[in-house]
């Protein structure tokens, strides 16, 4: 059937950004769903499927030792003895690189006479574009016809060309189906081993691969709940995946948003994930923060969004069309209502974090052209709080992280109408004007004291404009709506304004107290809207689902005014929802309750890995251990606060400035040891 979006959650993936490849669990990419070897947004391979004999291997175990590798393993009965004892199988390792697959086919056998096994891979080229694949409308493609030379295949299109080489085989081809099929002779007690390659080119492309490792592999977690250790240590490795870099600013990496539909630059995205990995080191948050400075709007363009101050929502190759909905998003679109906002308070923070002065100094045009916007642009109506609308009839309705079309709802299920201020985004920019006030006064330019002035005028608002009463007590409205009403339903964007400043003492423990309570809370972490919501569905995209971000927002900001125990109740929810996700967090899941269903389900096309949900383990693990970093001494203080999870835990490299430190925790106290700068 086409026309549907491809479920991924029974899909292997392996991916060295901009490369991904998703398989069946046995490793077969068949040309189904999202099956394909892609580069960028272009599906290379749309089939690499395996047979020995002219039979599929019975597959029994899938092991992914990186993100970039998969070891599936199988059993060839076909050509084993008679006895109980499995003693011939098929080892098949796939490894990707920026711009490459390479995939060794082993097999193994422990009989006493030599085996004789003919292996063929089947291969197919299609070059269909991802929009396609997402929109189900990729299955029927015809595919390319390769060209043959000898070990040799190559196929072309306009903007996409590729090579593939079998040493050993012998290549065959019939119409857009290429054979490769080798002979291979097994000894005693042996075994024998056949490769290809195949690597890609995009002519269009507007990312490409890091051009140096991260050096995160100096950041070293051992934790008594070894659950926390696990994610932290899969997480790592995800994210080292989804580094990618722009063609327009030398060496400056930034963090891909998730695989596979989002496997470029999105600003929010981008950010967040930076944000949450400070602890590691300043280097990505100064590289994301220059490459969305080089995109920062200029003109006022309503097709794109793009205004001056403005920062980019997303970057592709191509306008992106959402087949059914009408949106057509144009190549580098700014139709996002916080990301601004957010590079502000990321700016800030690596600051704080020890982020070289100089590298904040050449982004100060930047930081005053954003605040402008703010004041400018993102308050279109002149109320003193952040609104969105589409004014292209084209672009996104919905322009908070939360942006699918019915994720602003009242509590009785009807949709509101815009232009919307969600109340998130008036905490980031009550956030963002005291930060960025700091950043102008410490460098000496003029502006501080309006920003300070602005902000306090915010927060006034804020209280007494979004409060709604409820059971339980008052909370903040998801949003007004156009007629300046509160959206009155009880969602997780409460929990963004936790550490911004923009509650009083008494609004924070409200907002606490609703976080930890059973409509929100789901013991797999916090629900994106109450359960007493009309539109509550624990399947819904942004109405019911947990995302492991969100959720760990909120940890943070728990944790920063002071509410230890309701924060770790979240971060117990993230790690068990972790572990059930074998500790590769997808993008979402859905907002069954723990007690009902002991497993966290799937939401089944989820993105996996997802650059935020796997920040979020070092997020946690920030929170746990209360993290400080102090600027103008750069120092690092912990306080663990008796919480259960920071029993036990030594982590080695958290950084400040250049300076590494190893921290070593009790329940009730840490020891900070500093390391020689690097």
């Amino acid at each position: 059937m086409t026309g549907l979006q491809p479920l991924l959650a029974a899909s292997t993936v392996v991916l060295s950004a901009p490369a991904q490849a998703w398989s069946a669990p046995d490793g077969d990419i068949d040309g189904s769903g999202i099956a394909g070897f892609y580069v960028g947004d272009r599906r290379v391979l749309s089939m690499l499927c395996v047979t020995a004999n002219g039979a599929s291997p019975e597959h029994i175990r899938t092991a992914t030792p990186a993100a970039s590798t998969a070891v599936f393993v199988a059993l060839l009965r076909g050509v084993d003895d008679a006895t109980a004892d499995p003693k011939v199988r098929l080892q098949r390792r796939r490894t990707l690189t920026a711009h490459g697959l390479r995939e060794e086919l082993t097999v193994e056998s422990t009989l006493t006479e030599v085996v004789r096994v003919t292996l063929e891979a089947r291969i197919r080229a299609d070059f269909a574009s991802m929009d396609q694949v997402k929109a189900g409308l990729a299955e029927d493609l015809p595919g390319t016809t390769p060209q043959v030379r000898g070990d040799v295949a190559t196929w072309a299109d306009d903007s996409v060309s590729a090579e593939l080489t079998a040493a050993g085989a012998t290549l065959s081809s019939g119409g857009a189906d290429l054979v490769a099929s080798w002979e291979v002779e097994v000894g005693p007690k042996s075994s024998s081993t056949v490769s290809l390659e195949v690597t890609a080119r995009i002519a269009d492309a507007v990312v490409g691969p890091p051009a140096f490792p991260s050096g995160w592999d100096r950041f070293r977690v051992r934790a008594a709940d070894i659950r926390l250790q696990r994610w932290i240590a899969q997480a790592l490795t995800d994210l080292e995946s989804l580094r990618m870099s722009v063609s327009t600013i030398d060496d400056a990496v930034f963090l891909a948003a998730g695989a596979p539909w989002f496997f470029t630059l999105f600003g929010r995205d981008s950010i967040w994930a930076a944000r949450m990995l400070l602890p590691l080191g300043t280097d990505l948050a100064g590289d994301t923060l220059r490459v969305l400075a080089s995109m920062q709007g200029r003109e006022n363009v309503p097709d794109t969004a793009e205004q001056p101050g403005k920062i980019m929502h997303e970057l592709r190759s191509a306008a992106l069309e959402i087949p059914g909905e009408g949106v057509v998003l144009p190549p580098l679109y700014y139709g996002t209502v916080d990301a601004t906002a957010l590079w502000i308070n990321l700016l800030h923070d690596a600051w704080k974090w020890g982020l070289p002065e100089d590298q904040v100094q050449e982004l100060l045009p930047a930081l005053e052209s954003a605040l402008a916007w703010i004041r400018d642009y993102g308050d279109s109506d002149g109320d003193g709080f952040l609104e969105y609308v589409d004014e292209s009839g084209r672009g996104l309705a919905n322009q908070g992280w939360k942006d699918s079309g019915d994720s602003v709802q009242w509590n009785d299920g009807r949709l509101a109408t815009g232009p919307i201020a969600l109340c998130e985004v008036q905490g980031y920019a009550y956030e963002a004007m005291r930060g960025g006030a700091d950043l102008l006064e410490h460098f000496g330019r003029d502006g501080a004291e309006e920003w300070r002035a602005r902000a306090e005028d915010l927060k006034a608002a804020f209280a007494a404009k979004f409060w709604v009463d409820g059971d339980g007590g008052a909370y903040p409205a998801i949003a007004l709506d156009a007629a300046k009403r509160p959206v009155d339903s009880l969602t997780s964007n409460i929990g963004h304004l936790l550490g911004t400043g923009i509650l009083s003492e008494e609004e924070a423990r409200l907002v606490a107290h609703h976080l930890a309570s059973e409509r929100m809370s789901s013991g797999f972490g916090l629900r994106t809207m109450s359960t007493e919501a009309a539109g509550y569905w624990p399947l819904s995209y942004h109405g019911g689902s947990v995302w492991a971000h969100d959720t760990a927002i909120a940890i943070l900001g728990l944790r920063r005014e002071g509410f230890t125990a309701e924060a770790a109740q979240l971060s117990e929810g993230l790690l068990a929802a972790a572990e059930g996700f074998d500790y590769r967090m997808p993008e979402l899941h859905s907002g069954d309750a723990s007690t009902d269903i002991p497993q966290p389900v799937p939401y089944p096309a989820a993105c996996r890995p997802q650059a935020w949900s796997a920040a979020a383990a070092i997020a946690v693990l920030h929170a746990t251990l209360g993290l400080e970093a102090d600027r103008e001494t750069g120092d690092l203080t912990a306080d663990p606060a008796g919480t259960r999870l920071a029993a036990g835990v030594r982590v080695e490299g958290v950084a400040v400035g250049r300076t590494r430190f190893t921290v070593r925790t009790s329940p009730t106290e840490a020891r900070i040891t500093p390391a020689p700068a690097d």
